[in-house]
């Protein structure tokens, strides 16, 4: 190894947080010189930067090399027509940068590379002999992303390892899939934050069983919920328990009353309770019909009315998941006066669903079962109807479970009350089954010499995230904090003095700590104690050693960055009592 110096070193710190930072990890990689942005959602990786991101790739490497796992890579410049095959060239709608070359043939920069996984083992693999495999690659990937943020969370350019499992048949794939999940918890466990394993939905992806890692973190994008007994999951994954029946028998017949001035179910309330005072009335005792527009991906356009409680909205995330590869969109004044059936603010049941006249498809709240009495819209402006009934006075076309999840809604394994948090997703396993396979036509031969078609799994690991996710969980209101195995270098010396002799010193305990194998920056510049002390903060080393003053009185100080600790130690000893702090880092 080499001593590296700063005043050597392609660095420059910044006093001044970039103005588009929107949380601590990307202000701090930014000001400590880690990353510079490029363009919106897009960064380049400096010097120290992309030894942070090395040593993520360390340990992903290792801990998939260990359950046999091979590496492989493949270009992020891809034809059309694999994706087409899958449908996800229109899937992926406008998340998929589309280009064209000087042939005029359609290409692709790759968000994620199922399609050529699938083929190079189609093209070298035909007996089931060679099977089970599992191939992986670290790679860039691409996605146009509407609004990029967070710095390195949402980028339209990241780094990403993905990899895939081919099997014979499904027991194959719940071993594969056992051992990357086993992989995973070692590798998140290494990364050193604070993580949740979640279900999850496959979206795009297809597949059935699904799990994410997240990073918990107040700044994450995704809602998850978890109960006291060990359930957890992601919003978008929640499934809703579905009462049992009522008997709506004794229930009045439905009946409509003037309702002026209700735009809000908070008002509609109010009214009801004037009209019947001798009944408590709350936003649960509404149906609220919300009507979307999901444009699908081939083009075409069709409305959605949900109802569901009035407790409760519609959640966006929720929604998106369940209506993808179609995109959600708005249903906009002059969607609503081209449909003159849908009385805007006042919709009822009555003019909703396949049969209806306005032909709009309606889903239903699962909460919203058969002899459940409701008071909704009576699709006449001001006016709304009570005890309408469900199963007796209107039907729908089926049921959608996308209504906002509460603190303490019951998991629906029984385990106990969800408590909702937020989450950075990390990774997600997920088993594809055959939906690629077959339609690339991935077959062997098995043991009967009868062709089968292979069931894949897909594991991917946000690595640049993971260096946003690390650098948010650890840093403070100085800098970066990082952890021993992740750091750029374990130990930054300071040479705090004007004098000859600490420069030598502070030389000399380098060298020692290189010679010992431990990795070394060396702060050599001629710049004030105060500039060197806030820049170590900043860059966030795990241990830096102040070589200053106290050599006169024959020490120096060792600093720990996580916990601030200070200590003077002789110089004599220094070395042995770094390594002692960095053992005791882990």
């Amino acid at each position: 190894m080499s001593i590296t110096r700063m005043s050597q070193l392609f660095v420059r710190t910044l006093r001044e947080d970039p103005a588009d930072a929107e949380v601590a990890s990307h202000r701090w990689l930014v000001r400590a010189g880690y990353i510079r942005r490029v363009a919106p959602g897009i960064y380049s990786w400096l010097p120290l930067g992309l030894r942070v991101l090395h040593n993520v790739e360390r340990i992903v490497r290792e801990e998939m090399d260990a359950i046999g796992a091979q590496e492989v890579s493949f270009p992020a410049l891809l034809p059309r027509e694999p994706y087409e095959a899958t449908g996800r060239w229109d899937d992926y709608g406008d998340n998929l940068f589309r280009l064209r070359d000087r042939r005029d043939n359609d290409m692709l920069l790759g968000p994620t590379h199922e399609e050529m996984f699938t083929l190079v083992v189609k093209d070298l693999y035909s007996s089931y002999k060679d099977l089970p495999l599992a191939i992986y690659q670290i790679q860039n990937k691409y996605r146009d992303e509407a609004r990029p943020r967070a710095g390195l969370l949402r980028g339209r350019e990241f780094i990403m390892k993905d990899s895939y499992s081919f099997d014979i048949d499904d027991a194959g794939l719940d071993e594969s899939y056992r051992r990357h999940r086993e992989a995973y918890i070692r590798i998140f466990d290494r990364l050193g934050f604070d993580y949740e394993i979640v279900q999850a939905t496959a979206g795009a992806m297809g597949g059935s069983k699904s799990e994410e890692f997240l990073a918990v973190s107040d700044i994450g994008e995704d809602t998850f919920v978890r109960s006291p007994g060990g359930y957890a999951a992601n919003v978008e994954a929640v499934q809703t328990l579905r009462p049992e029946p009522v008997d709506a028998s004794n229930t009045p017949a439905a009946h409509v009353e003037d309702t002026p001035e209700t735009p809000t179910i908070d008002t509609l309330v109010a009214v009801a309770r004037e009209l019947f005072p001798d009944r408590e009335w709350s936003a649960a005792d509404t149906l609220k019909n919300v009507v979307v527009k999901l444009r699908h991906p081939d083009g075409s356009t069709e409305a959605l009315a949900i109802g569901i409680p009035g407790d409760r909205q519609v959640d966006a995330k929720r929604l998106e998941a369940w209506a993808d590869p179609s995109v959600v969109e708005e249903f906009t004044a002059e969607d609503f006066a081209q449909n003159p059936a849908l009385v805007q603010g006042y919709i009822g049941p009555q003019a909703l669903g396949e049969e209806s006249a306005s032909g709009v498809r309606y889903l239903t709240d699962p909460r919203i079962v058969e002899g459940t009495a409701w008071v909704t819209g009576a699709n006449e402006a001001g006016r709304h109807v009570f005890d309408l009934v469900c199963g007796r006075d209107f039907t729908s076309d089926g049921s959608i479970d996308v209504a906002e999840v509460f603190d303490g809604d019951p998991a629906p394994d029984g385990s106990g009350p969800l408590t909702l948090a937020r989450g950075m997703e990390m990774g997600h396993i997920f088993q594809l089954g055959r939906k690629y396979a077959e339609a690339l036509e991935l077959k062997v031969l098995d043991p009967n010499g009868k062709q089968v078609v292979v069931t894949m799994g897909s594991y991917g690991i946000g690595v640049s995230r993971a260096v946003a996710a690390v650098a948010e969980g650890t840093c403070d209101d100085k800098g970066l904090s990082w952890p021993r195995d992740l750091a750029p270098f374990e130990v930054h010396v300071l040479a705090t003095g004007k004098g000859e002799d600490v420069f030598a010193k502070a030389t000399e305990i380098a060298e020692e700590l290189d010679a010992a194998g431990v990795t070394v920056l060396l702060d050599d510049r001629k710049a004030s104690p105060g500039v060197k002390f806030a820049d170590s903060e900043l860059l966030g080393m795990p241990v830096s050693v102040v070589v200053g003053r106290g050599l006169a009185d024959g020490v120096v100080e060792v600093r720990t960055r996580s916990t601030g600790d200070r200590v003077d130690v002789p110089v004599a000893d220094a070395v042995g009592a770094i390594r002692e702090t960095l053992e005791r880092l882990g």
